[in-house]
């Protein structure tokens, strides 16, 4: 079984934030879609080790932001490369604006946002799919939604090809986020500390 073919799948890619206690936070994902038109409904699968997802199983209510083709990689590096529960990702930030629901909604490299209240959610194991009605949406900007295959070519940095450090040592790189894992064999049980995909998701740098 090849399982690079989940890499064929098409996914969008949002920014998800949450308000709880005076706290904003965001996260990146590419799991939000509709569900139904009458009453209009969307769902999210959020992974369970993200600040954000604790914040709207907690409160109920999220944004989603669709990223779009304007976005560059400062806005992945800041809600995708760093947790929200060592560092504030709101601090020096000022590409979002508040929506009705008191959460931030991001305006920077971003075409819309959807805010939504929370009406049921599945555990999924790693992951919550939460279920949730629209409450509030508008449309930002024109330029067209990235998806993870235009973000991986347009957007992600291109690494430096090598697989061996200054001292001889190899290179494992997450093929999601491109974090570096240096040993000579990658655990099994092995999960990327930012984006939090498996070992499989890792390729020993040529």
């Amino acid at each position: 079984m090849d399982q690079k073919t989940m890499y064929k799948l098409t996914y969008g890619l949002f920014v998800l934030t949450a308000s709880q206690d005076g706290k904003d936070n965001g996260c990146i994902i590419n799991t939000a879609g509709q569900v139904t038109s009458e009453p209009n409904r969307i769902s999210i699968a959020v992974n369970k080790a993200n600040l954000t997802h604790d914040m709207v199983l907690a409160t109920g209510k999220f944004t989603v932001s669709v990223i779009s083709e304007a976005a560059d990689f400062s806005l992945f590096k800041r809600f995708g490369f760093q947790s929200g529960r060592t560092v504030d990702k709101f601090e020096g930030f000022a590409g979002f604006s508040k929506g009705e629901n008191g959460i931030p909604y991001i305006t920077e490299g971003t075409n819309g946002y959807l805010s939504a209240q929370v009406e049921q959610s599945v555990d999924l194991g790693s992951h919550t799919l939460f279920i949730a009605r629209v409450t509030d949406m508008e449309v930002l900007d024109d330029a067209p939604s990235a998806t993870y295959g235009y973000y991986q070519s347009n957007i992600k940095p291109k690494p430096e090809n090598t697989g061996k450090t200054q001292d001889g040592k190899t290179v494992w790189r997450c093929r999601i986020c491109g974090y570096e894992y240096v040993g000579e064999e990658l655990p099994e049980d092995f999960i990327c500390p930012i984006c939090k995909h498996p070992a499989s998701d890792f390729e020993k740098v040529k």
